[in-house]
């Protein structure tokens, strides 16, 4: 799994994220998070409070038009705000290619200079049509 911060207009690789996902929550969130974690292709964008919106929305519809799907990492209200804002924003830009974004939330235990903090992974990837 990569893992990128978005920063201005283009996101930076880094090395591997540990994280963990809690095992006490409930079925649905920790299998969610499990899931996304076994798919080693997947990016990992970190957004925090001060990422802007527009450039998080161009790194999100390029890693899914390059990889199919991409996980969001935030900690904290402000980070999780500004992701949300950016998926509505990039759902623009893969309109034209007759797509459609959906998001789904886990929780995840991570480890930030030596500390544990409860982050929300949000996986997005594209709606797969009932129609055909």
């Amino acid at each position: 799994m990569r893992v990128a911060s978005v920063t201005a207009s283009r996101y930076t690789r880094f090395a591997q994220a540990t994280v963990t996902t809690f095992e006490n929550r409930s079925p649905l969130r920790s299998e969610t998070a499990q899931a996304t974690q076994q798919e080693a292709h997947v990016e990992v964008l970190k957004v925090s409070s001060k990422s802007s919106p527009n450039s998080v929305a161009g790194a999100l519809a390029g890693v899914i038009r390059e990889h199919g799907a991409v996980e969001i990492q935030t900690v904290g209200a402000g980070a999780l705000n500004q992701a949300i804002k950016a998926i509505a924003i990039a759902r623009g830009f893969v309109a034209p290619m007759g797509q459609d974004l959906v998001c789904t939330p886990a929780f995840a235990d991570i480890e930030i200079n030596g500390e544990e903090r409860t982050a929300i992974r949000l996986l997005v990837e594209p709606r797969v049509s009932r129609h055909g």
